[in-house]
């Protein structure tokens, strides 16, 4: 009875790490700029955009101070790559796009940086690409962003 119970308990755990590569998902298409803009979310609430009006996705975009010389993108970047989970996947002078991978089961999320130099901001998305709820990893994230790059 008990080698039974290990061998289910084995087939099991075989079963759940053959699965977690899917949590990761695929790359979503709408990622990226567009007309000046990133996306907006869609209807599930596991998304936050500061180009978005509808209060359960919209956040503000960070704004900064007056610059010490140094180009915003390398501090966005920065402050990006210090935050658990981040691997920058893509960078320009003005967009920068991440990918968060959970510790446990793999799930992806994409954060997009989108730099305007002049006025000093930064607008953001970030989105879960699997499930309906995030449980508000991503609104916190932007919120560890917002204080990374407004602290001193």
């Amino acid at each position: 009875m008990k080698h039974k119970r290990f061998s289910l308990v084995a087939l099991a755990c075989v079963a759940v790490v053959a699965l977690l590569p899917g949590c990761a998902g695929t790359q979503p298409d709408n990622l990226g700029v567009h007309d000046g803009r990133l996306s907006a979310c869609p209807s599930s609430p596991n998304c936050i955009s500061s180009s978005d009006s509808d209060e359960r996705h919209a956040v503000a975009p960070i704004v900064l101070g007056g610059g010490d010389g140094e180009p915003l993108m390398d501090r966005v970047a920065r402050a990006v790559e210090s935050l658990p989970g981040a691997r920058v996947v893509e960078r320009t002078d003005s967009y920068l796009h991440a990918e968060f991978s959970s510790r446990v089961f793999g799930f992806v999320d994409d954060l997009e940086c989108l730099v305007d130099e002049s006025a000093r901001s930064v607008q953001l998305r970030s989105a879960a690409r699997l499930g309906y709820w995030d449980f508000g990893v991503n609104r916190a994230r932007a919120q560890q962003l917002r204080v990374l790059l407004q602290s001193p």
